[in-house]
Order: structure tokens, then sequence, then C-alpha cells
């Protein structure tokens, strides 16, 4: 549900490329054409309808519809009829979410108001009207967010004996037990830190929980000021160890570990009186700027990059409401940080803490439990070990959508058997966010070990997950892997296996192409499609884009495959306008997308011509949206919906013309400037009948009144629909793919 996996860079309506951009990836192989191209072979923007201009606000800000999306997240968590321990979830991904729009889009825009480089958002906000507006909504937001813990979530725990009490509220055995433990665990490592002529402000790192404490000198009545940081290594909610024999399984008492330090305090400054303490924490800049034109080592710039992001500016303040102004004052002028920019909130500070409620082993709270199935067209293949993956691939194509279909049992067993077959001769590979003990890591290791030829495309400014990539990078190059960073200038985000493998015709090449990482945990939690294929078209296509990422092949051409920056913007467009030529002939036009989000103005504004037209338009998208649906005279014909719930709707689909007759595809982009022009992304066309069905099938329940959805309106407004008119609960899609996979399952057994 988080939105880490696609943080945005500051959006730009017009991105400035170097010629490093246009040499990496070639037009893709048309048959329209109908659009006017530029000089640099790629399509003009097409004009507006006939020659009339669009209005200028139809654009939704795309902050402020993140901001909605976020709001969407805490509607399920004050969902009554929502999984209890679910709910706290949703609340710890709320706050893990708005931590980082601060650290990242807000951090970003106030970045470029102070160097005078912001300018009018698309939607018509200048600079600083829209980080008043940001400002103002996340202050409703969080206002929300603690209410909602304190008056919903917190009592419904505590009704499921699910406690999370204060210092004041222990028994004097409980709290016995707890000195204890403060003693042994806490005492040693904690480091006070006095502000006074002698002792400067200390820094005070991004997203640490810390305690301002007021001083009395015993002897001169002086008064001082210190701060202690709660250390990140320890558990953000103290479970009250039970007295032997009292364990009781369905009880848990929690207390937060920063009012066990606080009830300690006396022994931290001994000899002055503690008169006050108070909970803070600081939110920083921690967006990361690495100029790669310059930088001969990128991993060495990236890592000194890494250790600036710790002094990154203030760019929020959260404290607890009931401290004093003195405090306050100190903190902000220390801090740097503005009236508007400090967020007053009830303790405990920080939810994010709630995913350890949210982790207990309490199934009646949770989701149902689930296990995904191996797909039917692998599991043809299944012998006593496993299944033969290659087997499979050869026979036909194969289209897996995790989490249903089991992640482990198809994209990783085919890396890993990759890795163990004889005959395979060379695994290539994109890497843009895994984890260090993913065993597909392994996999490429003990390829590498066994002499295959080993090519891992890994990309390091993964925001936030730098450090780890850079690690598990040089664990891939000490044992032999290829390793390269891409293309200077641009991220690497397409997610694309190629292995090849010698077999008594010569060599094949087996392919997989996916909207999602190759990370093996997130794969439980993430929707996604993968399409597996054996086509030497597609072979072809990701041998010459591999070429591109490793070496110099910049006049490419492909076939089933729509690659960024040069040609998915332009191809789409292009799709879109064969829907309108179909439209304007009286034919039955469809345009289907669905993405994480849709930012882009120039689809945008191929859309809205599309309606004008009138194309059907649907647009399932999980977060931020700037398309105005259903405007008369603009939009009548356009919808979009959103689904979020348990997992979190990941994967990109495009379909064209009507049940997608036209052409359908998957892949790793959304329509952002980030991902059109600044990122290498992979588009592959579907061409299995059944598999275009099933993709439909997806956008078509997700439109669908039948499934619980939110509704975005015209005016930015968006509108959960949830309940029939008679009151009864709609559908949850994911519940009903979950059924239906794990009755095909059953079925197959039976």
């Amino acid at each position: 549900m988080t939105a880490t996996s696609d943080s945005a860079t500051p959006a730009e309506t017009s991105p400035a490329h170097t010629g490093a951009l246009t040499a990496v990836t070639g037009e893709t192989t048309s048959a329209a054409g109908a659009r006017p191209r530029a000089a640099n072979g790629r399509f003009m923007p097409a004009g507006p309808a006939d020659g009339e201009q669009l209005p200028t606000d139809r654009f939704l800000d795309r902050e402020i519809s993140w901001l909605q999306f976020n709001e969407r997240v805490l509607q399920l968590a004050a969902d009554p009829d929502m999984y209890l321990l679910e709910r706290a979830r949703f609340l710890s991904i709320f706050a893990s979410n708005l931590d980082e729009f601060f650290m990242v889009r807000v951090a970003g825009l106030k970045r470029r108001i102070a160097t005078g480089l912001a300018v009018r958002s698309a939607s018509g906000l200048e600079p600083r009207e829209l980080l008043d507006r940001i400002m103002s909504t996340a202050q409703g937001l969080m206002a929300a967010h603690a209410r909602i813990f304190d008056e919903q979530v917190r009592p419904a725990l505590a009704e499921e004996d699910i406690l999370i009490v204060g210092w004041d509220d222990l028994a004097a055995p409980e709290r016995a037990r707890l000195d204890e433990w403060f003693a042994a665990q806490v005492f040693p490592v904690l480091t006070p830190l006095a502000v006074d002529p002698a002792h400067p402000f200390p820094y005070i790192s991004g997203l640490s929980l810390n305690l301002a404490v007021v001083l009395e000198n015993r002897k001169s009545g002086s008064e001082h000021f210190a701060r202690v940081k709660v250390p990140p290594l320890l558990p953000r909610l103290v479970q009250i160890p039970a007295a032997d024999g009292e364990e009781d399984l369905y009880s848990a008492r929690f207390v937060p570990v920063e009012e066990v330090i606080a009830a300690h305090l006396p022994e931290l400054f001994p000899g002055m009186v503690v008169r006050e303490h108070f909970s803070f924490r600081v939110t920083r800049n921690e967006d990361l700027e690495v100029e790669e034109d310059d930088a001969e080592n990128l991993l060495a710039a990236l890592e000194k990059e890494l250790t600036r992001r710790r002094f990154g500016p203030a760019v929020r303040l959260e404290i607890e409401e009931r401290t004093d102004d003195h405090v306050l004052d100190l903190l902000t002028r220390e801090l740097g940080v503005s009236p508007r920019e400090v967020f007053r909130l009830p303790t405990p500070l920080d939810l994010r803490c709630l995913d350890v409620i949210a982790d207990l082993d309490r199934t009646e709270l949770k989701y149902p439990p689930f296990v995904p199935r191996t797909h039917r067209d692998i599991n043809r293949h299944e012998s006593a070990k496993a299944a033969d993956m290659f087997a499979a691939i050869r026979r036909k194509d194969v289209l897996v959508q995790h989490p249903y279909d089991s992640f482990s049992t198809s994209v990783q067993a085919f890396v890993e058997q990759a890795a163990a077959d004889p005959r395979v001769v060379a695994i290539k590979q994109t890497l843009y966010r895994t984890s260090g003990d993913s065993p597909i890591i392994d996999a490429l290791v003990a390829a590498a070990e066994a002499g295959k030829q080993v090519l891992a495309v890994v990309e390091i400014k993964a925001r936030f997950d730098e450090q780890n990539n850079i690690d598990w990078a040089r664990k891939l190059e000490h044992a032999g892997v290829h390793v390269v960073y891409g293309v200077v200038g641009l991220k690497t985000h397409c997610k694309l296996s190629l292995v090849i493998r010698a077999e008594s015709g010569g060599l094949s090449r087996y392919c997989h192409v996916g909207t999602g990482n190759y990370h093996p945990k997130t794969a439980r939690l993430y929707e996604d499609f993968g399409l597996f294929t054996a086509d030497p078209h597609v072979g072809e296509d990701l041998t010459k884009l591999f070429n591109q990422l490793s070496g110099w092949a910049p006049r490419s051409k492909f076939s089933r495959l729509l690659v960024a920056p040069s040609s998915i913007r332009s191809g789409l467009i292009e799709r879109i306008e064969e829907q309108i030529a179909r439209a304007e002939k009286g034919q039955d036009a469809y345009v289907g997308i669905k993405v994480n989000s849709i930012v882009d103005e120039r689809i945008i504004d191929s859309l809205y011509r599309a309606s004008q037209a009138g194309v059907r338009v649907d647009v399932l998208v999980r977060g931020i949206c700037s398309l105005r649906p259903g405007v008369p005279g603009l939009s009548e014909n356009l919808r979009v919906r959103s689904i979020l719930g348990r997992f979190l709707e990941h994967s990109r689909i495009f379909v064209f013309g009507p049940g997608g007759r036209d052409a359908v595809y998957i892949g790793s982009a959304d329509m952002m400037h980030r991902n059109l022009d600044r990122r290498v992304e992979a588009l592959v066309r579907i061409t299995d009948r059944g598999h275009v069905e099933e993709l439909v099938d997806v956008l078509t329940r997700g439109m669908s009144d039948e499934f619980s959805s939110w509704h975005l309106a015209g005016d930015g407004r968006w509108t959960r629909h949830h309940r029939a008119e008679d009151g009864t609960p709609l559908l949850d899609l994911q519940s009903v793919l979950i059924d239906e996979h794990a009755a095909k399952r059953s079925a197959r057994r039976g």
C-alpha cells in the first residue's frame, strides 16, 4: 500500500534531455505514423480537437492528488468493517507514506522555491500557493490520523486485550519489571545532550524520536535544556513482560519506549530537577542529488551523497500537543522551521510503530490466510521436485499475476533453474529493488561461479534503497557477475530477465518481462503481472535492450516492445490516436489504462481528445491522478477509479480497442515525466488471446460498480463506493481473485 516503490522526483513539464538520453533507445517499429514527427524522430504532441484549445484548468495538482491517495489509505484505517489489525497497519502505512512525501516532494518544492527554480505547476498553482495548500491539507490529514488512532483503533484494540498504555497506567509490579529492563538494555545506550554556551544545540537526525527536557539546577535554580534521542535500535513499543505464570497468548500490553525513558530521566540528570519533558520528531530533506556526468565512480559518489542526506534541512517538526511555547520557540529557531511546518499531535508520535501491533499473532483480527498457487501453465510441467520452467515456456507464453500466482514457483524458479541448468550459457537481468538475501541474487552469484555469462543491470539510485543496492551490487561483482549501472542520466526501471540456453536447434532465448520488481518479499504484497515467453521477437528485443544498457546500440528498433525514453509516450499516443480515428468513423473505440500514477500532460491531453471524439476511456489508478473525468465538453466519456486494499495494486496495463482487439501492453512505466523521460522502461505487447482477455477482465472488473472502489469527480474529489444502495457491502475485488485462484487450485487437484 505504500508509495515507496513509486516515489516521485520533482515534476518538470518540459524536461530537457542531453544527447545521452536520445541515444539510449531507438524508436519502435510503427505501422501507423499518423502523428507528425519532430526533428529528433519523436512524435509531436497532437493538436487540440477541432482546432479549439483545451481548457487551461484541465489538470488536477499532482501533490494534492498524492495527499488524496494517502487520505484513501486513512479511510481504510477508519473503516469499522475492516479487520482490526489491518486498520492498525493502514495507520502505519499512512504515516510512512507521509514521511516520504515530506522528505522528497515537500523538500524538493522548498528547495526549488529557495533557489528560484520553482515554476507554476501544471494545475496553475504558484509554488508558494501550492506549498501553503500542501501544509494546510497535511495538517488536517495528520490530525485525522491521530484522532482515528486515539478515538477508534486504540479503544477497539483495548477491547481485544491489546493495549498501548502510558507509564502512569502501569501497576507497580509492571513498572518494576520495566525498571530492570531499562537498567540492563536502555540506560547504557542513552546519550543526554545539554544545551548551553559550552554545548551547542545538537544535530537532530531525520525521523528520529527525541525528548526535549527542561531541567532546573537544584542549587542555583537556573533553567537548562537538554535533548535525549530515543535510540532507533530499541523497540518502539515495549511489550510489558508478564509475571511468571501469567502469560496470556491473547493479551498484549505495550508502552511506548519514550515513556519508559521519560520515567527514568532523573537517572540521566542526577542533581537536577526534571521539570518538563516533551517528545518531538524532525523530518528532513532526504532526496539525493548525484551529478553522474561528473562522477567517475557512481558508487563512490552515491555513498558520499548518502552521508550528506543525514544533514538535509528540516521540512517538518512534529511535537506533542502539550509542548510549552518556550520549548517550541527554541526548537523552531534551532531547527530553522516555520510555524506552518510545526505539527502539534497527541502522543505517541510516529505511528509507524503500529506495524508491531499489526504483526501480532491474532489471525482472527487479520485478513484470512492466503497461499499463492503455482500457475496452471507451469504446474503442467511439474516433476517430483519442481516445475520445468523452460518446458512450460516453450509450450506457450505464460502470464502470471502476483501475488495470486506464486513468485517463488515462477519468477524465482525461472532464475534459479537458469543458474543450475548446464545448458544455460548466459543470464541477463535488471534489478531495481530486491533484498540482500534474495534467492535471485544467490542464483545469479551461483551462475557466475559456475562459469556462465551473467549480466546484472543494477539501479543503485532506487530511492531509499541506495545503500542496500550498493551492498548487493558489490556482492555480485565479487562473484564475477558483470555489473553495470545503466545509462548516465537515466534510472533503469524496466523489469527484464533474459536467459540464453543451448538446445538441439541452437541457442534459444527465454524471457520474462514484468510490471514489478524482482523482490520476493514485496511480491507477496504487490499485485503485478509478468510475461514468460520464448518468442524470438521478444528475445531479439531484450537482447538489443540489454546491449543498450551495457554497451552502445543507439539505433535499435523493437518489435514487441515500447521502450522509454524514446517510444513509450509516442507509441501510446499513436495507439490512442488510432482509437480516435475509429470513433470518428463511427466505430466502437476504447482505451483502458491501469497504472500507479498518471500525470504526464501529453498523455492526458490525448485521452481528453479521445473522450471528445467519443472514445470510451477508463483509467484505473492507485495513486496520483491529474485527470479531470466527466467534465462536460472535455472528458464526458472518461472514467477514473481507484482500488486500495490488502495488496498494493502495482501492475501497469494498457488496452486499446474493445476487448483489447487492437493492442494490449503490460510493463514497468507509469504515466509520469520521470518514467517517460528520465527512466529506461519497457512495455511488451501481449499477443495470446487468452492473456488479452485476462488483462481486459482485470480492467473491466476494476471499473465495475459491482466492486468496492473510489470514484474521481471532475472537481478533484474522490468518493468511496463500498456499499450498494441497500447498504450491503460491495464485493472486494482482491478477495474475489483470491477465492477464484483457490477454486482453480482445488479443481486441478480434483
